[in-house]
């Protein structure tokens, strides 16, 4: 099977905004160098999508939802069988702390004691490797409680439900309306041998979650306050990334209208802003 490799250089914080932007919009996985030209040091992005994808319309989206001037980029074919072996070679364990691993299929986890979860990069957006993943992972090792109901909203790859599977949380739901993301989320919750619920988020039951994890860009979820709001119960938690420093004010006072919201954390110019509800 052929893929599409499409490359495109930015300026480091607009590259990471245009990465997660480029998984939204249909990108199948998007990997990062740095590169040193005589603009200085910039960030290349290797995307690879369908060999059918219009990469035109693709890079245009993906600039939109970052509120960016569309790059310029080009557009190689990749064979299936040099993709993997590139994946294979770019993509190792990560160690998001001394925990807790991500570790791909065709690597020993390094540390035995610790918690693992198998993730192969690709399909969905998640590995662990990205500051705004690596920002959540850490929040769900200290404040997933046993038997919790946590809901996990735009779940990508699945990486965020299954950890809080592995950390002991009880019901645990994954939504998001990409196809692509629930399969591979269903996949992930099976090799890594944990229960998920995994639906549209259309057609999740009605109720409310102990704790809301969002990994998605600082727009959306700005618009779905109302509905996240409507989900946690009162005293709940909700933990929300994929928001650049210069965002998290604005995500911060739209969530100030049912939780106590603030920035928790931050991680390479990425923040992570926690709520408690009213």
């Amino acid at each position: 099977m052929a893929w599409l490799s499409i490359t495109l250089e930015l300026d480091a914080p607009h590259a990471d905004a245009m990465s997660d932007a480029l998984m939204e919009a249909g990108a199948e996985s998007v990997a990062l160098e740095p590169v040193l030209d005589n603009a200085g040091l910039r960030t290349r992005l290797t995307a690879l999508a369908a060999a059918r994808t219009d990469a035109a319309v693709l890079v245009s989206a993906a600039a939109r939802a970052a509120a960016l001037a569309a790059p310029a980029f080009s557009v190689a074919q990749v064979a299936d069988e040099d993709w993997v072996q590139r994946s294979h070679a770019q993509f190792g364990p990560i160690r998001v702390s001394d925990a807790l691993w991500i570790v791909p299929s065709w690597h020993a986890p390094p540390d035995p004691l610790a918690l693992t979860v198998q993730l192969d990069p690709g399909l969905a957006f998640g590995t662990g490797s990205h500051a705004s993943t690596r920002l959540v992972l850490q929040y769900l090792e200290i404040n997933v409680r046993a038997g919790s109901r946590v809901l996990d909203y735009g779940c990508g790859s699945g990486i965020l439900a299954i950890v809080a599977a592995k950390l002991g949380a009880g019901e645990i739901a994954a939504v998001d309306i990409d196809p692509q993301a629930l399969e591979a989320t269903d996949s992930n919750a099976r090799r890594n041998k944990v229960a998920l619920q995994v639906s549209a988020p259309d057609s999740l039951p009605p109720g409310t979650y102990d704790l809301i994890v969002a990994n998605i860009l600082a727009g959306p979820l700005i618009a779905l306050e109302p509905l996240l709001a409507s989900r946690t119960r009162a005293g709940g938690r909700i933990a929300l990334s994929g928001i650049l420093d210069s965002q998290a004010a604005d995500v911060v006072a739209a969530y100030a209208r049912d939780f106590h919201a603030a920035v928790a954390a931050t991680d390479e110019g990425w923040v992570l802003v926690e709520g408690l509800k009213r």
